[in-house]
């Protein structure tokens, strides 16, 4: 046997054992897409489709494997995974494939006897320190999706990026609801700093490890060596600031702020809520947070939930329709964490019931996550809404006429039954709105959200239509 195919030899020796041991429609869906690579020694390594792919391999037929390989390889038999990289989408980067969790230099750090503060002619040690900077390596710029929701907080975060605590963006004060992405922002940048910059030091922390960090080291009598650790950063970057309560942290936190401003090191600072808002702050804090520049990221607009929905299930390497897609990114509008979610249970559901990933299944799992927002826009509503704006009949807006002002009142009528009603599909609108086609609702709506990027008037229209619309339901 040639030694360049053993590999495959021996891949086939355990797919003899597998198969006779599974029904052959599991087989065919878990282990006929596995492809051999190598085999070094005792150790095998196969390529699968995703990481998903690998995962649910491992959870549900590891014993399976295992005896199959020990009696292919022998007792020492080892497996290892490899992804198989998508070369459809040359943008999308598989997982952060291009890099790997950065990893600070070893910092010399000031040190004290746990005595208290040491007197004027008590010298301190010097420790040398591996700072962790945890930041996680799938949270950088490649895997963000940029839309208006975000835009000016990624625009910023890419010039701090290229020169950290040097742009007018210091601190950098991003905020706004859960899963809106401000996590992901924050360490894009600390990962951006590294790539560029790897020396520096990078620190990812939330406000509430700050707090107990700090309450340890107090109690610790270790004060001290507390602050020279913070002081020593480059980059800092405190999530969920808000949870930074108690007068003996923030206190420490307001030194550690002012020694780094000073010092030219850049501050990252997220929370749930604007600096304005934050409750139980020191003012002098407060009035630090808005020295440079505070972002607000809101709830995604449908193109980006969309296009984020696209992103995620290629690099899952999961295929789902565009319909499907469409339909998740109308019904779950709120944040970019429940849109994930989403997409994850549907993939999970549609493996494990060997089921096609349909409109169907999509409804059923989506019920389970998200629930109807009361006071629902309808289309009836938003038909008379847009006929009543533009001052034209529900005759003329349903009818064929190719009139461009009964056209443009159309198209705006589609882009809002998709943008702002649940559980609508194209087909649905369409058939309301005239009898069109799906095609013709999609491209109706492709063609609103490019003149909202590039009309002032038509982005006029949209926002005084949505205020109409929103301002109903709300009565």
């Amino acid at each position: 046997m040639n030694e360049q195919d053993r590999h495959i030899a021996v891949w086939n020796n355990c797919l003899q054992i597998i198969v006779s041991n599974i029904d052959r429609q599991q087989f065919d869906t878990w282990f006929k897409p596995i492809r051999p690579v190598s085999l070094v020694e005792s150790t095998l390594t196969v390529e699968v489709p995703s990481d998903f792919f690998r995962e649910y391999l491992e959870g549900a037929y590891l014993h399976l494997l295992k005896s199959a390989l020990k009696r292919a390889i022998g007792a020492d038999a080892k497996l290892v995974y490899m992804v198989r990289p998508v070369r459809s989408e040359q943008a999308m980067v598989y997982p952060a494939a291009a890099t790997t969790n950065p990893v600070n230099p070893t910092v010399s750090i000031s040190t004290y006897h746990p005595s208290g503060n040491p007197g004027p002619f008590v010298f301190p040690g010097i420790q040398r320190v591996q700072i962790n900077p945890r930041l996680k390596a799938e949270y950088c710029f490649e895997n963000l999706v940029e839309g208006e929701c975000n835009k000016m907080g990624i625009t910023a975060g890419e010039s701090i990026s290229k020169a950290p605590g040097k742009t007018p963006f210091n601190p950098l004060f991003l905020f706004g609801g859960p899963g809106l992405g401000k996590t992901h922002l924050s360490q894009a940048i600390g990962i951006a700093v590294k790539q560029r910059y790897p020396e520096l030091v990078v620190l990812y922390v939330t406000g509430n490890e700050f707090k107990t960090q700090y309450m340890d080291a107090a109690m610790g009598g270790k004060l001290t060596d507390f602050m020279a650790y913070y002081m020593r950063m480059d980059v800092l970057i405190v999530d969920d600031i808000q949870g930074l309560l108690g007068q003996g942290s923030q206190n420490a936190f307001f030194n550690v702020f002012n020694h780094l401003h000073q010092s030219g090191k850049q501050l990252i600072f997220t929370s749930d809520r604007a600096p304005v808002d934050l409750k139980n702050f020191e003012e002098r804090l407060l009035s630090r947070f808005k020295w440079g520049l505070s972002v607000e990221l809101s709830r995604p607009d449908f193109a980006t939930r969309l296009s984020m929905l696209k992103s995620r299930s290629f690099r899952e390497g999961v295929r789902i329709s565009d319909e499907v897609l469409t339909f998740l990114a109308t019904r779950i509008k709120s944040n970019f964490r429940e849109l994930e979610g989403a997409l994850i249970s549907l993939a999970a559901y549609a493996t494990l019931a060997h089921r096609e990933i349909s409109i169907e299944l999509a409804e059923k799992v989506t019920g389970q996550i998200v629930c109807d927002e009361p006071g629902d826009i309808s289309i009836d509503r938003i038909l008379s809404t847009v006929c009543d704006y533009f001052n034209i009949t529900r005759e003329d807006m349903l009818s064929k006429s190719r009139k461009r002002p009964i056209v443009q009142a159309r198209q705006i009528a589609m882009y809002e039954c998709r943008n702002l009603i649940a559980n609508c599909s194209l087909s649905t609108i369409g058939a309301e709105l005239g009898g069109k086609d799906h095609a013709t609702v999609l491209h109706a709506c492709t063609t609103v959200q490019d003149l909202m990027t590039t009309d002032k008037a038509f982005r006029q229209y949209i926002g005084d239509i949505e205020e109409m619309l929103l301002a109903t339901v709300a009565r």
